[in-house]
């Protein structure tokens, strides 16, 4: 299977047109609707078959993209292609550190009486439909929430919010992923939120969802409608009172 970044997507095309005759099965390009075919993001990448194929090929320079299809694909071995210095790697992902300290945020976070619900305010990052579905959860799931605008979030600014257990960012999934251990109370994901209150199942089969753009990703997905919650919705703390 091949995959680039958006700017590659052309040659990663031509590639797979010329690597055929060269594999027993033709090389594949994937697409994770509304994403170009074979088009992957930092926080988006499609699933690929656990028996279908053995390996993926990323066209393209760095790793924070590429990092996306890994997690959301372990099984497969990893290949990167740099167009720029010409040169082919093998590529590896922690996992299951990763994996560790995820759920250990999760687990903290289970504790929580009181959660923060971050909407993050840089670009197009944060979606007002997911915010809604997380109070609506936290709501009923007996939890109180304050909702905190933020353009960017860093550890010293969640800091200064006294009476806050845990937060939830509804901004870029990766913030999570990879900074979260730097902050000292729980920074989950949506979708972690969700298996925090036992609304989503952690992990499954092994795969870390890395659907936040995806038209067909999890209910925590950007393009997800929000949903109805059964007790009605109350407002959230003044964030002056904390």
């Amino acid at each position: 299977v091949m995959v680039s970044t958006i700017q590659f997507v052309g040659a990663l095309r031509v590639a797979a047109e010329q690597l055929k005759s060269h594999f027993e099965s033709p090389p594949s390009i994937p697409q994770c609707r509304p994403l170009s075919g074979g088009e992957i993001l930092g926080c988006t990448s499609p699933l690929i078959g656990m028996d279908t194929h053995d390996a993926a090929i990323f066209l393209g320079d760095g790793r924070f993209h590429l990092e996306s299809f890994m997690i959301a694909n372990s099984h497969l071995k990893a290949f990167k292609y740099d167009p720029y210095t010409k040169t082919l790697s093998t590529e590896e992902y922690d996992h299951n550190r990763m994996k560790k300290l995820r759920r250990a945020a999760i687990d903290e976070a289970s504790t929580a009486k009181v959660f923060g619900l971050i909407l993050g305010t840089l670009g197009r990052q944060g979606r007002p439909p997911v915010l809604e579905r997380m109070e609506s959860l936290l709501t009923e799931y007996g939890k109180e929430y304050v909702v905190i605008l933020l353009s960017e979030i860093f550890p010293h600014k969640l800091q200064l919010l006294e009476g806050i257990d845990a937060f939830v960012q509804v901004a870029c999934p990766r913030l999570s992923i990879d900074w979260g251990h730097a902050f000292k109370k729980p920074l989950l994901t949506p979708y972690e939120a969700e298996v925090c209150l036992g609304a989503a199942e952690w992990a499954p089969a092994g795969r870390y969802p890395m659907d936040h753009y995806s038209g067909s990703g999890g209910p925590w997905a950007a393009y997800s409608k929000p949903a109805s919650a059964s007790a009605s919705k109350p407002p959230p703390r003044d964030c002056s009172s904390l």
